[in-house]
């Protein structure tokens, strides 16, 4: 059973394309909440292409009475504009991705060799003093986890993209072995495990099944497309049951 956490860029992204406002990100995200997620996850880059600044405080405004039940995963990339964010927010949960700002999108985890430890550590603790629970975005690969535990992050976020490709394509059962590997390390480890990237209603069943104790998926780009045939609220109780919430 893992918790469903919608991923609202890309509702933000389609209201940035006309001035209009619509589709409200925040109308979306009680959407989300009364249909069966957990909670809700944004990204708001610097280049504001989908989740604005602004958006963030109206959204803690949502998530209010829905707290702590629900939960507020903010992502970024561990500068002063992202931990000023933090501040002003307090989200629950806070997932730190190595992606410089310009970047495309999420596609690597952090691989904490020095250069990245010297940089993730010290936010790491700044986080973790706001009362956040920290999850760093990582590639499935057991070896990272020890780094992640001398960073004293509390969890992992196992990027899945390679295995939504691989399934595509029908050969992830290599990459879905890999991704269960890293989650049993890390969880042997007593960190948090989570998932992201790519997932949908057809390669989450498998990974449901190789990682029972995930604790929570962050999905957004496949559910905001199924959402186009199925409707929203549909689609995040479609995408809820088979989290097995």
């Amino acid at each position: 059973m893992a918790r469903l956490s919608v991923n609202l860029n890309k509702i933000a992204l389609l209201r940035n394309s006309r001035r209009t406002g619509v589709p409200d990100v925040c109308r979306f995200g009680r959407l989300a909440l009364e249909a069966g997620a957990r909670g809700l996850t944004v990204h708001p880059r610097p280049d504001e292409r989908h989740i604005r600044g602004s958006d963030v405080p109206m959204l803690t405004a949502v998530m209010r009475p829905y707290r702590p039940a629900m939960e507020f995963n903010i992502e970024g990339y561990p500068d002063d504009r992202f931990l000023k964010i933090l501040h002003d927010n307090r989200p629950e949960q806070a997932t730190l991705v190595p992606d410089a700002p310009e970047a495309f999108t999420s596609e690597e985890g952090w691989k904490l060799d020095a250069a990245e430890i010297a940089l993730a550590t010290p936010a790491i603790a700044a986080m973790k003093a706001l009362g956040c629970r920290v999850i760093l975005f990582i590639d499935p690969d057991p070896a990272v986890i020890e780094r992640v535990v001398q960073s004293r992050a509390d969890g992992v976020e196992i990027y899945t993209g390679a295995y939504a490709a691989a399934f595509r394509d029908g050969g992830h059962r290599p990459m879905l072995d890999r991704i269960a590997e890293t989650a049993e390390r890390a969880k042997g480890a007593g960190l948090v495990v989570n998932a992201g990237h790519d997932l949908n209603l057809h390669n989450i069943p498998p990974l449901m099944h190789a990682v029972p104790f995930l604790a929570e998926a962050s999905i957004g780009h496949e559910l905001t497309a199924g959402a186009l045939e199925m409707g929203f609220a549909a689609t995040v109780a479609a995408y809820a049951k088979a989290l097995g919430t």
